[in-house]
This record gives C-alpha cells, sequence and structure tokens, in this order.
C-alpha cells in the first residue's frame, strides 16, 4: 500500500506543482498511518485529483477529454443507512441536472468490497427490470424483495445485511425515441433512460480501494442503438424495427439490417437532442478522444486504451481510432470490475 501511495502521491504533486517538501511530509504522515492502523485516508484534493485521473486513465473509455471537468461528491464520512441512500438519490438528481447532464462521481466509505460497510450490487443505478442483461440480478433481487416497478431496485449491502432500495421512478429522466417522419417507428413506444450511471467497479487510488463509487458520463447514442437495443442478447429489436421502417428482410443484400442500425442511431441521437438530453454522436466522440490523445502527448504522457471498446459499434473505419493501435497497460488510479464475494451464497 505505501509504495503505491508513494507513487501517486509523486506523480499527482509532480503534476500540480507541489513543493518536494511537502510531498516528503505528507508522505511520511501516510508511513505512519499505514504503519499504525494498516491504512491511511486520502485528503480531499487526492481523492478529488485520482477520481479525475482514474478516468484519465479508464482505457475503454472514448469520452476521457472532459476528465479534469468531473465532479467528485465525497460522501466518505456517512455512515448512517438513510444518508448513503439519500446519496445515492442526490447523485441521481445531480448528475442528471434536467437532461444537461454533469460527469459526475460519488465516493462512498473506502474498504474493499469485504470491508466497505456500504456497496452496491447493480452494475448500474439505473436498469429496467425486463432488460435482459439483468436477469441474474433480478433473481437476487427477488430473493430479498419484490420488484414493483419498470425499474430495478438496487440491492446493496450495509454492513453485513443485504437489502433492498426502490428508486423512485420521477427520479428517472427517460427520452422517448421518436423518428421525424415515420410514425410506424414512432408507434412502438420505445424509450430509454437518459444518464449511464456504472455502479460496479472499484476505484484504486494510492494503494486505497474503494468499492462503492457510482459514476456517469453521458451517453453516446450507439450505446443504445447499435447495443442495447439490437444485441441478440439485450433487448433483439433489429427486426422489429426494421418492420416498422418497412424495410424488405427477404435477403441480406437489401442491407435491411445496416439500414435499421443506421435509421436507430439517428433516432436516438435526435431524440435525446429534441428532449434537451445530453448525448454525443460516434464521429463526434472520436473526434474529442483525437484532441484527448493530443493534450496528452502535451503534457508529456501515453495513452492508454482498449481498441475493442474505442471504436464504436457503427461505421468504426471512418473514425480516426479505428486505424490506430493502444496499449492496454493498465495505469493507476483507475477503475476495475468488482467481485461481489458475498453473493456467492446467495446465487
Amino acid at each position: 500500500m505505501y509504495e503505491e501511495a508513494v507513487e501517486f502521491i509523486n506523480v499527482m504533486h509532480h503534476e500540480l506543482g507541489i513543493s518536494e517538501e511537502i510531498t516528503a511530509e505528507r508522505l511520511s504522515r501516510i508511513k505512519t498511518a499505514i504503519d499504525t492502523t494498516g491504512t491511511y485516508h486520502h485528503t480531499s484534493e487526492e481523492l478529488e485529483y485520482g477520481a479525475k485521473v482514474a478516468w484519465r486513465n479508464s482505457n475503454r473509455c472514448i469520452g476521457r477529454l472532459f476528465w479534469d471537468k468531473l465532479h467528485v461528491l465525497d460522501r466518505r464520512h456517512l455512515t448512517n443507512e438513510d444518508e448513503l441512500l439519500g446519496a445515492v438519490v442526490h447523485h441521481i438528481k445531480y448528475a442528471t441536472n434536467n437532461g444537461k447532464i454533469r460527469p459526475t462521481i460519488t465516493i462512498f466509505p473506502q474498504g474493499t468490497s469485504i470491508e466497505a460497510p456500504f456497496i452496491i450490487v447493480n452494475d448500474q443505478l439505473v436498469r429496467y427490470t425486463d432488460d435482459p442483461i439483468a436477469a441474474k440480478l433480478k433473481q437476487q433481487i427477488e430473493q430479498v424483495s419484490s420488484i414493483r416497478s419498470k425499474i430495478l431496485p438496487l440491492l446493496y449491502q450495509f454492513n453485513q445485511q443485504i437489502k433492498t432500495f426502490h428508486i423512485p421512478e420521477e427520479l428517472i429522466m427517460e427520452v422517448p425515441l421518436i423518428h421525424p417522419s415515420c410514425p410506424a417507428f414512432s408507434n412502438l413506444g420505445l424509450t430509454w433512460y437518459a444518464v449511464p450511471m456504472i455502479s460496479s467497479m472499484n476505484l484504486k487510488i494510492g494503494g486505497i480501494t474503494y468499492s462503492c463509487a457510482p459514476f456517469n458520463g453521458w451517453y453516446m447514442e450507439s450505446e443504445i442503438a447499435s447495443r442495447n437495443m439490437l444485441d441478440s442478447y439485450r433487448y433483439d429489436l433489429l427486426e422489429p424495427i426494421a418492420d416498422a421502417f418497412n424495410f424488405d428482410r427477404s435477403s441480406t443484400t437489401t442491407y435491411w439490417r445496416d439500414r435499421t442500425l443506421i435509421e436507430l442511431n439517428y433516432v436516438v441521437y435526435h431524440s435525446f437532442k429534441a428532449a434537451g438530453v445530453s448525448i454525443v454522436d460516434h464521429h463526434t466522440a472520436s473526434r474529442q478522444f483525437e484532441k484527448f490523445e493530443q493534450n496528452e502527448r502535451e503534457a508529456g504522457r501515453s495513452v492508454t486504451g482498449d481498441w475493442t471498446w474505442l471504436i464504436p459499434p457503427i461505421s468504426p473505419s471512418l473514425v480516426h481510432n479505428f486505424h490506430k493501435g493502444y496499449d492496454n497497460t493498465y495505469n493507476n488510479p483507475n477503475f476495475y470490475h468488482r467481485k461481489c464475494p458475498f453473493l456467492s451464497n446467495k446465487q
């Protein structure tokens, strides 16, 4: 832990122009804390810097240009269950911001998934109950509580007890998907929630793990249109949407699949814009990532990335990052997928 703390503090203080004297003093205090208690606690400045750099280091994220605009909500001091759940509610409200989405992370008390007093099991704060990807989670929730709405309750652990929390539906901003010239599509009644809020990853900063740190940016349109709605293991809506557009499905050479994909991406982007909800298209996102790469080069830092995630699932060869390779080394601070061992006897 101390070695990771040294690396983190040295990099942070170098980037922020903090003196060597202050650096040595801080590292001395950290070493004393670790030797005495087995751990240490970040200052507010260290937490904010670490969370932002974790986004900057996130290999799978194409939206890293805005890493230094992340809103960091420090909730490490909370111990009361109602206050902890209230912080989750606040995150949803604050991040949604009436559609002008704020990139936000709420950081709860530190500790691994075994140690932390509060853990959210759901992979996202908001999931639809009928989403096939959440089938296993839904089964786990139903062992604890009934499901009363189209939004999945949160399954969480508080002081070693597994509980559920029903998110008030009025908190969840949704976007109706409407095609401007195809009433048959609009009549499908499709909607999607405004904000993707990831809640199942460990945030690791300087040897410290935060197992409860939900965070969000905003959607790229292809995440919803190309993947969530069309993947065969998700909503698998390719054929009914093609039929709504009256595309000829008699042969692959009519390109009905491709035409459906393009139209649905168009619908998602323009529906979000019409509703006043932040979203980015895949071409703009790629250009923003190219700017991020330029900024990092100018700062003397190398960019790591997972190519399979950085290329969009629609027209990938039309964006610059399709034609490059990336080093997929994970640098810290960073986000890591979390395991929940306390659920093993409940599955």
